[in-house]
């Protein structure tokens, strides 16, 4: 019999940094495990390293940002999320670098959550070929990770008065070998499908594209086989205060 995957200890954090590379990125089944958190009282922010404004060719890239950041924020709210940043970065050029991690490192310091969450760097993941932004926001976002808790990686954050602060948890969406996951059986898969509904305009400019509740509800029964429950979202994460196993 196949070992199911334990559920991450939601209890082990009271603050979650989602850190992705455009707006709609966390709505592909990741935000219904934000809602189940929320509804368990812990504290969850965004921080989108674009403004999404390449993404609908019919529209000009200004008013693409507007529309996509609003969008965005109706999306959050639909899963409990109150605050999310958006950073300038290019979309569709987003590069992994010092700046990138820099900005990453800078919101990591300054919100101080128990966990980080971005998604899978990986050339191909969940038998897709990965976009350019996406494998550039989570590699930055992993080494943002490690750079926010050395006090000599980016000094000037130290002088401008952001101690060094490091998460416990790095958790990572959309990976092919997950370790943990979410039961977002009820409620929270209910908030997942509004959060990804609330692309309306991003999501009409693409007619390829499944009903959001069709999606949202055979990603997550897919993979709340893996936890034995209707649905759940998967994870791998790593816990920097485990005991080391020899």
């Amino acid at each position: 019999m196949t070992e199911l995957l334990p559920a991450l200890p939601s209890d082990t954090f009271e603050r979650v940094l989602c850190v992705v590379a455009h707006p709609d990125d966390m709505e592909y089944g990741a935000s219904a495990a934000v809602a189940a958190w929320t509804a368990s009282g812990v504290e969850v922010r965004y921080l989108l390293l674009t403004r999404g404004e390449a993404g609908i060719d019919t529209m000009q890239p200004e008013e693409t940002a507007r529309l996509r950041m609003e969008e965005q924020r109706t999306g959050c709210r639909a899963v409990g999320v109150e605050r999310v940043d958006f950073l300038e970065h290019p979309d569709g050029m987003l590069v992994y670098g010092l700046d990138l991690r820099r900005d990453i490192a800078r919101a990591i310091r300054e919100f101080r959550p128990d966990a980080v969450v971005t998604g899978a760097w990986d050339v191909e993941f969940m038998g897709m070929l990965n976009q350019a932004d996406h494998r550039a926001a989570g590699l930055a976002t992993l080494d943002a990770v490690r750079d926010a808790g050395n006090r000599w990686v980016f000094t000037d954050l130290v002088d401008e008065g952001l101690t060094p602060h490091s998460p416990r948890w790095f958790i990572v969406s959309g990976a092919d070998n997950p370790t943990h996951g979410v039961d977002v059986t009820g409620a929270p898969i209910e908030a997942g499908v509004a959060s990804l509904e609330a692309h309306e305009a991003y999501l009409a400019a693409l007619p390829w594209h499944p009903a959001p509740r069709d999606l949202i509800e055979w990603i997550t029964t897919a993979q709340g086989q893996a936890m034995g429950v209707p649905n759940a979202v998967l994870f791998r994460a790593w816990d920097f205060q485990a005991p080391i196993e020899m």
